[in-house]
């Protein structure tokens, strides 16, 4: 019924579109220039009035349908269930809509029939009450629109009034978002920081968040000193880089530079696969093919080495970071101006020498920009550092040893059924906001950077 409703409206405000741009052009018999605003924003016009607001009263019963249900729902049933306490409440609620939708869980009650049917009664009645009003209100608008349809309607003022009012909200919403994320994780960390001190958070060498169900139990503090999972974070992303930046950079220099259109036309879309790779494949890879020939490797030169290591989950993650840095630095060096090569190859530089010393730093700026965005990608990834580098938490820099990121011990508190008034759970919103506050800080640089050459090169 949903996807009905918007592909009847959609259908609507095309016929509105151009029943709306042909009484423009009706209305001054074809005289197009005597109209204030070109035909087509005529067409919009109707198009708009017809469809937006039904559009937006659609979203908004989306988001009130579960509550008005519930209520009515609710209401109706016996004390016997109205008595109960909430998260019973709550538990015979998504019991009752299973038994509408789904189908009948493992223990049914003629209470729970009899609310399962009003609710599907209900569900039903307020899905074709509210397409019937929705499509009656969307035909009224259009009949008003189309008859406000006239040479002298300022059609173009009023269209672009409204798609500034839609970019606006977009924004706000966008904004809205971010200061969500942020103001979650604040809080939540403020929980956390209420409990463990943030000195001991930040600074701490031993991370060990396991805590005890019972106060005599061992370990029941546990143990949030966040240094080593700062440290695995930064020493896998160092070998990633090691690995993606020398790689990439090189190849977008050479496919924008000393590849012929045969070549680039086929090597670098077979690069660019990797991008599409899932990273579980990734870490299957850096698992059953790299961790052991690392292994192998250092115990022929009598090294003793985990299975899982630092370097198998870094040089795995530089080879997913390869088609980002390739890719991006390879559009923004072919955006760099031909006059500037020109003008080297005329003063007497070689073609490498244009490369060193005009090419690349008049792309510097976009270089940096997708060295920032492989760098976020390597603090992000997840799964190749739980299968190829492990969870523990050991504060070394030894690439040969087994690591964790700050991202995969986010997944390992989340994980499961947890209780959100212990510090175990809370921890994991402090590292997501260190995280948040990292990415700021090399976003904060990057900006900079940019702005600095984009003065230079203007």
């Amino acid at each position: 019924m949903t996807g009905a409703l918007i592909v009847t409206l959609a259908v609507l405000s095309v016929i509105g579109y151009y029943m709306g741009r042909s009484k423009s052009v009706a209305s001054v018999s074809g005289e197009v220039h005597q109209l204030h605003s070109r035909p087509g924003y005529y067409g919009f016009y109707v198009a708009i009035w017809t469809a937006l607001p039904a559009f937006l009263l659609f979203v908004v019963w989306q988001i009130l349908e579960p509550q008005i249900l519930r209520a009515f729902v609710m209401g109706n049933v016996g004390p016997a269930v109205s008595e109960l306490p909430p998260e019973r409440v709550d538990l015979f609620y998504r019991d009752v809509v299973a038994i509408a939708t789904e189908g009948v869980p493992s223990q049914v009650t003629p209470d729970h029939e009899a609310a399962a049917d009003h609710y599907t009664s209900l569900k039903s009645l307020g899905t074709w009450s509210f397409v019937a009003f929705v499509m009656s209100l969307s035909v009224f608008l259009f009949a008003f629109a189309y008859r406000k349809v006239s040479p002298t309607l300022r059609a173009r003022n009023w269209v672009e009034r409204v798609i500034m009012g839609l970019l606006i909200v977009c924004s706000v919403i966008a904004i809205l978002t971010t200061v969500g994320i942020i103001l979650s994780l604040l809080f939540e960390s403020l929980r956390f920081f209420n409990r463990i001190p943030i000195q001991d958070f930040l600074f701490g060498l031993q991370w060990s968040p396991q805590t005890a169900l019972r106060a005599e139990q061992v370990g029941a503090s546990g143990a949030f000193g966040a240094v080593p999972l700062f440290a695995g974070t930064f020493l896998i992303t160092i070998i990633a880089m090691t690995v993606a930046l020398p790689v990439g950079l090189m190849s977008a220099v050479y496919f924008s530079e000393y590849a012929g259109p045969g070549v680039r036309g086929f090597v670098k879309p077979m690069l660019e696969i990797l991008a599409g790779v899932p990273t579980v494949v990734y870490g299957f890879f850096a698992l059953l093919t790299v961790a052991p020939f690392i292994r192998d490797t250092a115990d022929a030169l009598g090294v003793a080495t985990p299975a899982q290591s630092a370097l198998a989950a870094g040089s795995v993650m530089g080879i997913m970071l390869i088609p980002f840095i390739s890719s991006l630095s390879d559009d923004v060096i072919n955006s760099v101006p031909q006059s500037l090569r020109d003008g080297s190859f005329a003063m007497g530089a070689t073609k490498s020498e244009t490369i060193r010393k005009v090419v690349l730093p008049a792309a510097l700026p976009g270089i940096v920009g997708a060295v920032l965005l492989a760098v976020s990608r390597a603090i992000g990834e997840t799964m190749i550092v739980v299968m190829a580098a492990g969870r523990s938490g050991n504060l070394t820099f030894n690439p040969l040893d087994s690591v964790t990121t700050i991202t995969v011990q986010i997944v390992a508190l989340l994980t499961g059924d947890q209780e959100f008034d212990s510090a175990k759970t809370l921890s994991a919103f402090a590292l997501g906001l260190t995280l948040f506050f990292v990415t700021l800080v090399l976003n904060v640089i990057a900006l900079n950077i940019v702005q600095k050459y984009r003065e230079r090169y203007d």
